[in-house]
């Protein structure tokens, strides 16, 4: 009896391989020895069975801890005496569907997956048993309002639920669904032989094993009919645009006794007028009076909970930014707040009396270059470039 090759040696990779790697190395060596590609070639078939059981191992992590420590006498527990049985001991089958797609450009005819195509004894036909409800996704608009302090919104959903008439049998009233001829109530038609046989979801049932003879009217042998759901939902305090909400079972009703799947709802926070959120800080520009500004003062600046004072420096400048700590967005699943900041934007006064005329002409007279700082350095700053490109000017020629 031939000696078992080490897993690690059959995969081509080294003991510190990450799961990954293991994955790559094994999508690798199956498509080379897959028997789809190499038909009639037993050498092939064997060493993609032996490549599948030591997949089955590596990339398995309990399974791997195991055959480190003990070896292939480590893994009798979990295979048996007999050994590897690639139609009863392998599990890994996405992967087996993913190289399958890889060969044949996507999944089989007649809507079954190309493993259930292809293997046979691994999966029951689909559509005989319990089958869970779709998820569904709603995409929700909310104001910062309601993302600041949490709301309930009621949301209606099409959803399709099982038929009242038929019960979700398809089949009108008085009447039952007849095993099909075609597959014998398989659901699936069966040809070839040897390692692999082809199994394909049978043209006439669908898959299901069943035919209905006479339509339910209502649901015109769907089983189902689209109703309008309306689902109560909780939106938590301090959430964003992109927060998913989970409402499990509010998804579309299982068939056949199934579970119903679930619902996510996305959230899309409104742009507000006062009110720029970034991420738990709040901003928000506030235009004061060129007095308050120059003299200095006390304003009210709007918050997400009401006007707060805000004392304002002589002299302070368009653009200056203060801070309010614990002020912003409540922190989603946390304690705690944002801040909130407050841009200042110097608003010029409009609509001036004769009077008020009088007395900013008065002050302008009184005004000098030394109550402009600002301005008199920038005009410092242009004469000094000025003068340098007269110099030049003069040099050149």
């Amino acid at each position: 009896m031939a000696t078992k090759r080490d897993y690690y040696e059959v995969m081509e990779i080294s003991r510190e391989a990450s799961a990954d790697d293991i994955r790559k190395a094994y999508r690798k060596l199956a498509m080379k020895y897959h028997p789809d590609r190499n038909p009639n070639n037993k050498a092939a078939e064997e060493k993609f069975k032996e490549l599948s059981e030591a997949y089955e191992v590596l990339g398995d992590e309990n399974k791997r801890q195991q055959y480190n420590q003990y070896g292939h006498a480590g893994m009798k527990s979990s295979f048996g005496p007999g050994g590897f049985d690639f139609s009863r001991d392998f599990t890994h089958y996405s992967d087996i569907e993913d190289i399958l797609g890889t060969f044949f450009g996507g999944e089989g005819g007649g809507g079954g997956s190309m493993f259930e195509n292809l293997f046979s004894g691994q999966r029951r036909s689909a559509g005989t048993g319990p089958q869970q409800g779709s998820d569904l996704r709603f995409d929700l608009e909310i104001d910062l309002e309601e993302a600041a302090y949490g709301s309930e919104r009621e949301i209606a959903l099409p959803v399709a639920e099982e038929c009242t008439d038929c019960h979700g049998s398809g089949a009108a009233p008085g009447t039952q669904k007849q095993t099909c001829k075609q597959c014998g109530g398989r659901g699936v038609t069966i040809s070839g032989g040897g390692f692999f046989q082809m199994r394909q979801t049978c043209p006439i049932c669908g898959g299901t094993g069943q035919v209905i003879i006479n339509p339910c009217r209502t649901c015109d042998g769907a089983g189902r009919v689209k109703n309008r759901k309306r689902v109560t939902l909780r939106i938590p305090r301090g959430v964003d645009t992109g927060a998913r909400l989970r409402l499990a079972g509010k998804g579309e009703p299982g068939l056949r006794g199934g579970p119903a799947g679930d619902l996510y709802v996305i959230l899309h926070v409104r742009q507000h007028e006062l009110f720029d959120r970034h991420e738990d800080d709040i901003l928000c520009v506030v235009p004061v009076p060129f007095d308050i500004t120059t003299l200095g003062g006390e304003i009210e600046a709007p918050t997400l909970d009401g006007y707060a004072k805000l004392k304002i420096p002589p002299g302070t400048e368009s653009g200056k930014v203060f801070r309010i700590r614990n002020r912003g967005m409540p922190k989603l699943n946390d304690y705690g707040r944002g801040d909130m900041h407050v841009k200042i934007e110097v608003e010029i006064p409009v609509r001036l009396s004769s009077q008020q005329k009088k007395l900013l002409q008065g002050f302008q007279a009184a005004s000098s270059a030394e109550n402009y700082p600002t301005s008199t350095r920038i005009r410092t700053l242009a004469d000094q470039f000025y003068d340098r490109r007269s110099q030049l000017d003069k040099d050149n020629k």
